[in-house]
């Protein structure tokens, strides 16, 4: 299995932790992509909410996924918007095995800019910063 854990340091804008996403963002600790999952019809649903927008459930709980997906679209960043976040990186849409459309907005680490392309197989990989563990992907080993 892959290391989970990126070796070297990422910077990036950290989220405020709320009682709805608080797993998504903390759940990178033990390894899992903890997603909202409804238990009433199924529905995947990212970003997370405490309602269904499907079947409107209040039986929503993060369920863990497996961090496999494929880029569905990306952009190459080649300007310094947030400090310390050196150009160029990834901004990658990425979705999930799980579901089709089941989708965020997230940063593809492990290789060069250039490598990236649409439909590229991927997984998820971690990057702590204290009680955040911020889901990143790499491309599929």
């Amino acid at each position: 299995m892959a290391e989970l854990f990126l070796d070297e340091p990422f910077t990036r804008v950290l989220p405020r932790l709320t009682d709805v996403n608080r797993s998504f963002w903390q759940g990178g600790a033990d390894g899992q992509l903890l997603i909202a999952r409804c238990g009433a019809c199924g529905l995947w649903m990212h970003p997370p909410s405490p309602v269904c927008p499907s079947c409107w459930s209040d039986e929503v709980a993060p369920q863990p996924v497996s961090g496999r997906g494929h880029v569905h679209t990306f952009t190459i960043n080649r300007y310094q918007w947030v400090p310390g976040m050196e150009p160029p990186y990834v901004v990658a849409s990425v979705e999930l095995v799980e579901q089709a459309g089941l989708r965020f907005l997230t940063n593809i680490v492990g290789c060069e800019p250039e490598d990236v392309s649409c439909d590229m197989p991927v997984d998820v990989v971690f990057a702590p910063h204290g009680e955040v563990h911020v889901p990143l992907f790499r491309p599929a080993s």
